[in-house]
Order: C-alpha cells, then structure tokens, then sequence
C-alpha cells in the first residue's frame, strides 16, 4: 500500500475510533460476495483488511452469506471454505435471508456494536450509508478501498463534538445551583459576529475640534484675559497717581496748608545787589 493512501486511511479509522469508540481488534463483517472476489483475485482477505484498517481485525460472517454460498454449489467451494475460517455471527434468522438484508438487519439503525461492513454489494453499501459511524471496504479490481465517511457519519461527528462540550443531565443534577445557572448560561447559543468593514484605529485618529456656537458669546483665551486685565489694573494705578499729581500742583486754599514758594533761576553772570542801587553788568575780559 502506498503511505499517501495508508496514512489517509489512519487518519479515517482515527476518526471513528475518537468519535464513535471503535476498537481494535476490529470486527469487520463480510458477505458472499467479497469471499468470491478474495478467491477470484487470489487474495488474503485477512491480511489485506489488517493493511486497510491500519490494526488487528477480526473477520465475522453470518450463517445466511454462508448459506448463500452453499447454494451457488460446487464451483464457489474455495469461497466456502474461506468463510468457514471466519468467526461466526449470529443473525438470529430462522429463515436464511439474502446477504444484504441480513447484514443491513444486523448493523441496525446506530450500529451499536461498532461493525466494519466489508462487501461487494452496491446496494448494501448504498444503504449503509445512511447509517452514522458505519465504515464501508470493498474491492476495487484487486485493491481493497476503504471509503470516505459519509454525510451522515459525519453530521454525527459534529453533534458528538457539540455534546461534549455542555454538560450531561447527572453533571447538571450533582453541580450546585450557582454553577447550574453558569451551566445553562453556556448552553445559549453564541452569536456570530457580522462580518464587515471595520473603522480606523481610534487610537490614530485625531480628536474634532468643538465647533463654537453662533448665539453663545465668543470666549476668550485665558492667557489674553489675563494680559487685559493686568492692563486694567495698570489703568487704574496711573489713573490714580496722575490725581494725586493734579492735586499737589493745585494752589493751596486757605486753611488747607502752607503753600510752597517757587524759587526763580537766576543767571550765574549776575550777582545780587542790595535795594536802592543801581545793577550793573560788568563786562568779562577774558586773558586769554
């Protein structure tokens, strides 16, 4: 077998066995048919089960496939013979019934037992494959084949895998009621999110600027109505030194005290005589 196709098929018995809890040794349930494919081809049914199946197997067969061989007579003796090497399972039919109908009564509705269905039979495999967790091989010429899981194996998949997650109804009954109501919170269904064009970092956006109002009156920055009113204080500081200033230059009313006498500038040529003579200015000759 090639390794592409043998780690496909590890990977698929994984599924099952993660999934649905299948086992080895497998228990694979073949037909009439595929026992006369395996002698026709010249092939070891076992061993080339073991190969698909990546693990132990254990071959069943009912009493109705070998029933159908025995009917076919003595040319299908090899293909009897094989089935006799094989473990017997019991169908529980009083009547022989043809191999389909049979294997399709034993796996059931769920296949609880876990069955791999090995068969050359169109139809059965058609039909298992309404039926969850059911793997199907077949021979395909001389190479056995074992199919992909089927749409119902794997919608059973997902509800299993949806199950495990919440718990079951004697965990919900041993939780206090505290962790009930946390439990039944998480059974809600999550709501996706829409997906769509998503907004600008607002971390790199820069901030609007507040547009001012037309009817509220205009405000002033605070460091220009600080400069004015420093201005109006330094108004009314040299309001008030230029009244002191008119008031010392006013001439002094009686009573309101000694009034100050303005002394004249006198010439530095000049010199003072006394009263009742006659000044006269004396020319300077210079020696020079």
């Amino acid at each position: 077998m090639r390794i592409k196709r043998a780690k496909a098929y590890r990977k698929l018995m994984s599924l099952y066995s993660t999934s649905f809890g299948f086992r080895e040794p497998y228990q694979v349930l073949v037909d009439a048919e595929i026992c006369k494919a395996a002698i026709l081809q010249n092939l070891a049914l076992a061993t080339q089960l073991g190969a698909v199946l990546q693990g132990t197997v254990k071959p069943m067969i009912t009493q109705c496939c070998i029933h159908e061989l025995y009917l076919q007579g003595k040319p299908q003796q090899p293909a009897v013979d094989l089935a006799k090497t094989f473990e017997r399972r019991r169908c529980n039919h009083r009547e022989p019934l043809a191999s389909d109908t049979c294997l399709a009564s034993v796996v059931g509705e769920t296949n609880k037992h876990r069955y791999v269905v090995a068969t050359q039979s169109q139809a059965l495999r058609a039909a298992l494959r309404a039926v969850p967790a059911v793997p199907l091989v077949h021979f395909n010429r001389s190479v056995m084949i074992l199919e992909p899981p089927s749409t119902a194996t794997l919608a059973a998949k997902r509800s299993v895998e949806e199950e495990a997650l919440h718990p079951s109804a004697p965990e919900l009954a041993a939780l206090p009621t505290s962790l009930k109501d946390d439990a039944d919170a998480d059974t809600e269904p999550v709501r996706k999110k829409r997906k769509g064009p998503k907004g600008p970092n607002p971390l790199s956006v820069k901030k609007k600027k507040a547009k001012p109002d037309a009817a509220a009156p205009k405000q002033m920055p605070a460091a220009r109505e600080e400069a004015e009113e420093a201005g109006e204080k330094r108004k009314h500081v040299d309001e008030d030194a230029d009244e002191i200033v008119g008031a010392a230059e006013l001439p002094a009313v009686d009573g309101a005290g000694h009034k100050r006498k303005r002394r004249r500038k006198t010439n530095a040529r000049t010199t003072e005589v006394p009263a009742g003579t006659v000044a006269t200015r004396t020319p300077i000759i210079s020696t020079a």
